[in-house]
């Protein structure tokens, strides 16, 4: 009797242990099967949002109720198993359902959170035209917003501009000019105003306060400084080559003497040409420096710091005239305007 009965046990015992074997095979298949599985086929991207101090058993029902996973179960026991809970980091991630628990699970733990920043490369002599343009290419703000609110403000006050004394401005001026040429972090939210503002406060950052007093030692005033380096920028690249062409108009200022800019008639005309035509320079516009003497009324790019410095402390030479070479962009300077037309004949093909 004894000895049936223990047949019997061990019979039950051998069925219970492979009934444990096979359940805890298909739970392990099931688990695998559940880490490494997305819940959807759908790629769209979603935000989600971990709170800082967030339990696993909350991230997984905001998981669940986001359908970016299956089985809120699954994902606790993948946490858990690998000790995992403490490494989940607060922050906007960008998921979708096609990702696996054990992908979620990788990026919350690596913290690889939405980036909310942009980095942006505003260039040297771009003018108000040129950066609504890059703007609105970067999917940051459309162009006319942009332009808009160029054309509608003046200088702050803050910005030490408003010092009619030292910045010499009309309540017409806008900001053409002072939007100062740098990279930016901005946020991927960030309005034309915060645009704005971070260009005029780098602006008034890098003007110090010796440049400041030494354009008001000359008799100048910021605003002429700025509309004169913005010419100074979109004619000539090198500083040494800006420093001259300065001294070179700030002489035909000097002698009632019109500045004759290319560059002004290609900001008026919206075009680059080797040379313009004679009509080109009878175009009618107060920017048109063949026919006016003096500065333009405001400036026709936004100009770096070198043409900046350039503008305040130019290179007086012997020179009178100059041009950009067509082939090499090379700077050939001219004493006499007999020079000039020589040099036009032989480098501007």
């Amino acid at each position: 009797m004894r000895s049936t009965l223990c047949v019997f046990m061990f019979k039950y015992l051998k069925l219970f242990i492979i009934f444990i074997f096979i359940f805890s095979i298909t739970n392990l298949v099931f688990y695998y099967y559940h880490i490494n599985s997305s819940s959807n086929q759908n790629n769209a991207e979603i935000q989600f949002t971990v709170l800082s101090g967030q339990s696993v058993k909350q991230i997984g029902q905001t998981l669940l109720d986001a359908k970016l996973i299956k089985s809120k179960f699954y994902f606790e026991i993948y946490v858990w198993q690998n000790n995992l809970e403490s490494k989940l980091q607060a922050g906007d991630y960008i998921l979708s359902q096609q990702m696996p628990i054990k992908k979620i699970v990788e990026i919350l733990i690596t913290g690889k959170t939405l980036n909310k920043e942009k980095i942006i490369t505003i260039i040297e002599g771009w003018n108000a035209r040129d950066i609504g343009a890059y703007l609105e290419k970067e999917n940051i703000i459309s162009k006319k917003e942009f332009i808009d609110k160029v054309e509608a403000e003046t200088v702050p006050p803050q910005f030490a501009l408003s010092d009619k004394a030292n910045w010499g401005g009309t309540v017409s001026a806008n900001l053409e000019g002072y939007l100062f040429p740098d990279t930016y972090r901005i946020f991927q939210n960030a309005s034309t105003e915060d645009i704005i503002n971070k260009m005029l406060s780098n602006f008034d950052k890098k003007l110090t306060q010796e440049m400041r007093d030494d354009i008001t030692k000359q008799g100048k005033t910021i605003h002429e400084i700025i509309i004169m380096a913005s010419i100074v920028e979109k004619e000539v690249k090198t500083e040494k080559d800006m420093k001259i062409v300065s001294g070179i108009f700030w002489n035909r200022i000097k002698n009632g003497q019109a500045l004759e800019s290319c560059a002004t008639l290609a900001y008026i005309l919206g075009i680059n040409k080797p040379q313009y035509t004679l009509e080109d320079t009878k175009i009618d516009s107060q920017y048109n420096t063949y026919k006016n003497t003096g500065l333009p009324p405001g400036p026709i790019s936004n100009p770096g710091l070198m043409a900046i410095k350039a503008s305040i402390y130019p290179e007086y030479t012997e020179y009178n005239y100059f041009l950009s070479r067509s082939d090499t962009g090379e700077t050939i300077f001219s004493k006499s305007f007999d020079e000039h037309v020589m040099n036009k004949q032989r480098y501007l093909k």
